[in-house]
């Protein structure tokens, strides 16, 4: 199978001292960061509001408001960092999440907590520009490996954070948030004084106001043939996770009663398994099975476990499932570097940015469909099965993933084949 690719390596081409090494920490520390609230949030908003329902509902518009502040401020961050370098972006992102942490801490209301949230969804920048610095600092046939090591260091911050976020939010929900605030400031520090720039001078391009644009680069990426597929693929997969990630806390809080503690250990087995795949196992399963059979596979384990997360009926079979889910983890960064490697090395930045853009988009719609979801069925009594509907909902967008992903998959194979024989 071959991919149309502008085969551009970028070995040797980065600024002198640039080590993924360097990102790759402070990946983790910003994700040990947010894994601290992330079994924290949700109980957090219950504190201002009187039904379940109501709980759902604001913690799933306050996840829409920040994906919306995601959504029009990442295409710039990613358009910036290709022309100003990726360092000053990261340093930004910290800062801003440091701010966030802070007056979410602080938020005497609902309102209050809004602010906290804008100010998150315009400064998160970490995740895509940091995929931007590895892309840059890798080989042309190293980006997958690159990319599976951001992810795990991703993954390693969930390890640990989640898991301290649920033990401090015993004592407090609030003291979480203080000390994601500090961790960021750490961050920020660290970053400042010993991380260094990975884009050198002559591969920064021109800054133009049609990439600050986050419907002109989700619609540019939608105009590239080559991976229009992998795109929908991509825009399905994070849907479902994103509808996963915000119903998660909530769903286990209202059919086990789990409390802060019992989320952050499921959370850090997510966080083991996902750090297990990407940083140990990738390159083996990429070797063992390519790119594209791996993505494949990864695609139909996630599409089985979001059925069984939906239809378990003990809290012990949540934990069974995320471990037997191992593939699921493996399917991101083959896909990601699928669709790197069809992109030029000068406009990384920028497809980062519009990936990440369609990962807004995710968080504008989904929060609010699965807390719709979930609102409506927090009534039901904690065994019946539709309490899972959020799940199989997601199950059903991974199912059409899979059938595009495999259309798109075995067209290219055939146009490859009549390449070679004309």
């Amino acid at each position: 199978m071959s991919l149309p690719t502008e085969a551009i390596s970028t070995a040797g081409a980065a600024e002198p001292g640039a080590n993924l090494n360097f990102v790759l920490v402070c990946v983790f520390i910003d994700m040990l960061g947010i894994g601290l609230v992330v079994p924290v949030l949700p109980i957090l908003v219950g504190e201002f509001v009187h039904t379940k329902a109501q709980q759902a509902l604001w913690y799933g518009i306050m996840g829409t408001t920040f994906g919306l502040m995601q959504f029009l401020f990442m295409p710039m961050l990613g358009a910036v960092s290709d022309r100003v370098g990726r360092r000053p972006v990261l340093l930004y992102s910290m800062a801003g999440m440091g701010i966030n942490f802070l007056s979410t801490a602080w938020a005497p209301n609902l309102a209050c907590m809004f602010i906290g949230r804008v100010i998150g969804g315009m400064s998160s920048a970490s995740m895509s520009v940091a995929s931007a610095y590895a892309s840059d600092i890798s080989s042309h046939d190293n980006r997958a490996k690159s990319f599976g090591k951001v992810g795990a260091a991703f993954g390693l911050g969930f390890i640990c954070g989640p898991i301290l976020g649920g033990l401090l939010g015993k004592y407090s929900l609030h003291l979480p948030f203080y000390v994601a605030a500090a961790l960021s400031a750490g961050n920020f520090i660290y970053g400042y004084f010993w991380v260094p720039e990975s884009l050198p001078l002559a591969q920064r391009s021109r800054f133009k106001l049609t990439k600050i644009n986050p419907l002109a680069a989700v619609l540019k990426l939608a105009r590239r043939a080559d991976i229009r597929g992998l795109i929908v693929v991509f825009a399905l997969v994070t849907c479902a996770q994103v509808m996963l990630q915000s119903t998660w806390v909530l769903y286990t809080h209202f059919r086990f009663d789990w409390n802060p503690g019992q989320n952050g250990v499921a959370l850090f087995c997510v966080g083991l398994a996902s750090m297990v795949v990407q940083a140990g196992l990738l390159g083996m399963l990429i070797r063992r099975f390519g790119e594209v059979r791996l993505a494949l596979l990864g695609l139909a384990s996630g599409c089985i476990t979001y059925t069984l997360y939906g239809l378990a009926t003990q809290g012990w079979m949540m934990y069974l499932f995320i471990l037997c889910n191992l593939l699921a983890f493996a399917a991101g960064p083959a896909l990601q570097g699928i669709i790197s490697k069809a992109t030029p090395a000068q406009e990384q930045g920028e497809l980062m940015g519009s990936l990440q853009s369609i990962s807004s988009l995710g968080l504008i719609v989904m929060p609010l469909v699965g807390s719709a979801i979930l609102g409506r069925v927090s009534l039901l009594p904690a065994g019946d099965w539709r309490i899972g509907s959020s799940f199989f909902v997601c199950a059903a967008m991974q199912a059409c993933a899979i059938a595009v992903a495999w259309r798109y998959f075995r067209r290219h194979r055939l146009s490859a084949r009549a390449d070679r024989v004309a």
